[in-house]
């Protein structure tokens, strides 16, 4: 059991008899003596993929699950489906779009750096890096002298998605993009 105080993200905990891996805590501080501190989470459940806030005080616990982290590869995708493998026994696995929605923008084939969570030997999520790079293929010519500005326009990338970028980066740059927010981090090195 672990204690509120404790809550990491990434940390995978049962909440509601399911398994769910917390994605963001706020801790809010009490002004007054002797009231709790709050502990605001937002988990997703790794199976069905529904997101869930919850409120914990200090002193509340919650099981940890017992998960394995294997380092896997994506393929490739299928109109249908996104597909993987692991890296460790090299056995292919999938999951369709609706599973991966928050993290299609950011797959590219052949990605390396993707961790398989498997709970009693069964695959039931991916967890992609923090950050990926990935190219401008679209985005409207860029502005000489506007490096010092802080405009942005939209742009493209090879995935389809689309960012704000600074106005003065022109197509085939590649940049740095936080797949927990979307947001450009910087150009590539």
């Amino acid at each position: 059991m672990v204690p509120a105080k404790d809550f990491k993200r990434r940390m995978v905990v049962e909440i509601d008899g399911a398994a769910h891996m917390i994605e963001h805590i706020q801790v809010q501080t009490p002004s007054a003596r002797g009231a709790a501190t709050l502990y605001k989470i937002k988990a997703r459940n790794l199976k069905t993929r529904t997101r869930v806030d919850k409120t914990f005080r200090g002193g509340d616990t919650l099981k940890e699950v017992g998960f394995e982290r294997r380092a896997a590869q994506f393929l490739y995708r299928d109109p249908d489906e996104f597909h993987f493998m692991d890296s460790t026994d090299f056995n292919p696995f999938s999951f369709s779009l609706d599973d991966l929605t928050d993290q299609a923008p950011y797959m590219t084939e052949n990605m390396e750096g993707i961790e398989a969570l498997v709970v009693d030997g069964e695959v039931i999520g991916v967890e992609i890096p923090d950050t990926v790079e990935l190219t401008i293929v679209e985005t409207a010519p860029g502005v000489r002298g506007n490096s010092a500005t802080g405009r942005t326009k939209p742009a493209t990338l090879t995935t389809g998605f689309v960012i704000q970028v600074p106005e003065h980066l022109e197509q085939g740059t590649t940049v740095r993009v936080d797949t927990r927010t979307g947001e450009y981090l910087g150009r590539a090195n």
